[in-house]
């Protein structure tokens, strides 16, 4: 077989499904209910960004700021519907990964795998990073203190030496994921509560100071405006796809991997949304100030109730947030790593599996391990900012592997068809292109110089230990 049917050749998805589950020496074990799925990717997506997004989109577009999360989340609608479409199709724990491996073969299975290392291991750090601030904001205004700069920013920032809140925070889920995949959904799903309670006490706090007349003029910047905010809010909504990499531990999931991913969608736009217009309305767009956006929902509360009392509740729910995105996403960075490791490309010893807890405890705490070295003492720069581009690119991806899979394959058994096709999958793949396009061109370097190195790896280890490769004869 010559290298290039070597490189580009598939693994059958019958195969992949069912070999799902299977870890050496044990298995995972089916725990997870649709309830779970769906707040583990609200968990994943509703994050700290619409804590702090508002205040740098605003400026952009005004009050119709609440047109660009709607378009936004159109955006994203394409992809997760050819998110859902492969999930209830290949219900395993590799997520993005297996699907570009059962439709575009091994080379391209690798780079989108190794798209989601950056997705997963470089944006949980970057969150745990910022969890000092949010920390310390929620002590002030509840003690009148604060810990040490030293502790609470990363090398490079002011005054940082080790960012050991953020060290914390990872600690504190990985203790989590090593209990068990049910018990850190349970955990999850009550942290996906709070913030969410948190919000809607926020938004009913500032309703009461409403005014009918921040909305005019409703787009001050045009079109131009809305869509350059609905690019900049767009990366609020990546997350959703958290539930597909749960595959191998939900109790039904070709229903429930669909369902959970368009669900999980549909409540963070309705919160962006509602959030957006009651912030709008409890003040006027005039007055959000892009370089102060860490408290910009706190502000407003404080400003509404005409009390501190808000903005401190508004806090607690900021810190909860980071918290249920760390845990969700080093969850699903482990899951990626078992599929991975399961196909030869990375080393064995992520696809072990505790008979104890039915968890790959090795692959968690090297996860882990390396998250807290970056959020600790690494200042991520650029690299962070390039998560973007790869979490686009693994988009692009799954669009492209529906319409292979659908034409290839017509006769596997779906939990969910993506409607309108072909047209779903070819928007959501032509949108995420577009969206690549407007990064900046240091954002590009970054991401190549992340590819480059991911090939290095691939044809170092990966291409010889793979398990398809090794069965050519």
């Amino acid at each position: 077989m010559t290298l290039a049917r070597r490189l580009f050749r598939t693994k059958p998805a019958e195969r992949i499904v069912a070999e799902g589950g299977h870890g050496e020496g044990g298995e995972l074990r089916r725990t997870m209910s649709l309830w779970q799925l769906t707040l583990f990717s609200v968990g994943a997506t509703l994050g700290t960004g619409i804590f702090v997004i508002l205040g740098q989109a605003v400026p952009k577009a005004g009050p119709a700021v609440v047109l660009s999360f709607v378009l936004a989340a159109i955006t994203a609608l394409f992809s997760a519907l050819s998110y859902a479409e492969l999930a209830g199709t290949i219900p395993v724990s590799g997520s993005s990964y297996s699907y570009a491996y059962a439709t575009l073969g091994e080379l391209v299975a690798w780079v989108c795998g190794w798209c989601l290392m950056l997705e997963y291991a470089v944006s949980v750090a970057a969150v745990a990073v910022g969890w000092g601030e949010y920390l310390n904001a929620f002590l002030r205004a509840l003690f009148g203190f604060t810990l040490p700069e030293a502790v609470t920013r990363s090398p490079g920032q002011g005054g940082g030496v080790v960012n050991v809140t953020a060290i914390v925070i990872v600690l504190l889920a990985t203790w989590l994921l090593l209990y068990g995949a049910s018990e850190s959904a349970t955990a999850n799903a009550i942290f996906v509560v709070i913030k969410v309670v948190v919000l809607l006490f926020f938004c009913a706090v500032a309703f009461t100071a409403f005014q009918a007349r921040n909305f005019a003029p409703f787009a001050p910047m045009g079109v131009a405006g809305i869509t350059a905010a609905a690019s900049q809010v767009f990366f609020s909504y990546i997350g959703f796809d958290a539930a597909s990499t749960a595959g191998e531990e939900a109790r039904n999931p070709r229903r429930d991997l669909p369902l959970a991913i368009i669900l999980s969608l549909a409540v963070v736009t309705a919160v962006y949304v509602l959030v957006a217009v009651a912030a709008i309305g409890a003040m006027p767009w005039t007055d959000f100030d892009p370089d102060r956006t860490e408290a910009g929902l706190s502000h407003i509360a404080d400003l509404a109730a005409g009390a501190s009392w808000p903005g401190l509740i508004v806090s607690f729910g900021a810190v909860i947030a980071i918290a249920s995105v760390v845990l969700t996403v080093i969850y699903g960075q482990t899951r990626i790593l078992f599929a991975m490791s399961r196909d030869g490309l990375i080393p064995r010893i992520f696809q072990r599996v505790d008979m104890r807890h039915q968890v790959p405890v090795a692959n968690t705490l090297i996860v882990a391990a390396f998250i807290s070295v970056l959020a600790g003492l690494v200042p991520l720069g650029q690299l962070a900012e390039a998560t973007s581009i790869g979490t686009l690119f693994a988009f692009a991806i799954v669009n492209v592997g529906v319409l292979v899979l659908r034409y290839r394959s017509p006769e596997l058994p779906r939990g969910f068809r993506a409607p309108l096709f072909p047209a779903t999958p070819v928007l959501g793949a032509i949108l995420c292109v577009v969206v690549m396009a407007g990064l900046a061109g240091a954002t590009w370097v970054a991401f190549g110089l992340w590819m480059l190195a991911g090939l290095i790896c691939y044809f170092l280890y990966g291409y010889g230990h793979s398990r398809l490769n090794a069965e050519v004869t």
